[in-house]
């Protein structure tokens, strides 16, 4: 795996190698955005470091246009791109002073100085500079003298629609897990530590890794979902519940919980991803405990079933 080299929090940096660089929001990373990240990867052979700039937060979230809940976090971000093979990542900050610096400043102080770019990947829907200004237009016309290459890269489609973060983001919402990972050309993740639970899987016998998302994660609909989940470097089937655990707390805390086939061991602080396959059932309330015992049976029977298929 590459070492991700993270620039984060400052505009002023001055990277010492040629880059290929992707510009973009790369909400989801999804098979759109996984074209642009070819094209920077495949320069990869011609000595150029692959390197990634976004803006932190987005554009939209910083003018308010935005509730700010995002398919990737930040930190899943992270661990796409390093395993994908980009070198650097930019996130770069949007702030009063970075989003009125003109579309040209940007292109020459900031891709061709700082970044120190030879190619520039970027969507045809590409805005960038003060009000937006700046677009693929403008880079193309700047490129020679700067001495860089542009290519500019058409949306991808899948079923005469357009790819697009909020094409994701719909499905998330609606909870078709299948035509997620569709989209993405993956499962949807969920990434974070696995903190302490209440115990009562334990107690019923089916113990459970508890892990708290980002903030700002988007989760498909609460209720019950096939899964796979990603622990200490092994891949476990597993049935996921998203939800607030009604039956056991009044907490209004959004959390993922998993059963883990063929595995009972405590895994507190570790990093872990699950990842959604397909929704089973709503998050519902039952009358008793012996009630939800016999629902988690039916559903990690349910679960184990739709591995085997």
């Amino acid at each position: 795996m590459v070492y991700l080299e993270i620039i984060a929090g400052t505009s002023d940096f001055y990277l010492e190698r040629e880059t290929a660089a992707a510009i973009g929001k790369f909400d989801g990373v999804h098979i759109g955005h996984r074209r642009l990240l070819e094209e920077i990867l495949d320069r990869k052979r011609d000595g150029l470091a692959a390197c990634v700039f976004t803006f932190d937060p987005a554009p939209a979230v910083f003018f308010g246009m935005s509730d700010g809940k995002e398919l990737t976090t930040r930190e899943e971000k992270r661990m796409l791109f390093e395993r994908m093979g980009v070198d650097i990542l930019i996130e770069f900050p949007m702030t009063a002073a970075t989003a009125a610096m003109s579309p040209e400043s940007f292109v020459k102080e900031v891709l061709a100085e700082r970044m120190e770019a030879r190619f520039v990947a970027a969507g045809s829907d590409l805005s960038f500079g003060a009000k937006g200004a700046g677009n693929a237009a403008l880079l193309k016309s700047m490129a020679k003298s700067l001495e860089f290459e542009v290519k500019i890269i058409d949306k991808v489609c899948f079923q005469e629609r357009e790819i697009s973060s909020t094409y994701v983001r719909e499905q998330v919402e609606a909870g078709n897990m299948a035509q997620v990972e569709r989209l993405l050309g993956m499962p949807y993740p969920v990434a974070g530590k696995v903190v302490p639970g209440m115990h009562l899987g334990r107690t019923l016998g089916f113990p459970t890794v508890n892990l708290l998302p980002g903030e700002n994660k988007l989760l498909p609909p609460n209720g019950v979902y096939f899964s796979r989940v990603c622990l200490q470097g092994k891949r476990y089937r597993a049935v996921s519940n998203v939800g607030y655990k009604p039956t056991v707390a009044e907490e209004r805390i959004l959390g993922v919980e998993s059963y883990l086939y063929d595995f009972d061991r405590e895994v507190y602080g570790e990093d872990a991803e699950v990842y959604l396959l397909a929704f089973r059932r709503p998050e519902k309330r039952f009358d008793s405990v012996e009630a939800l015992k016999a629902q988690l049976a039916e559903d990690i029977a349910a679960g184990a079933q739709y591995a085997a298929d």
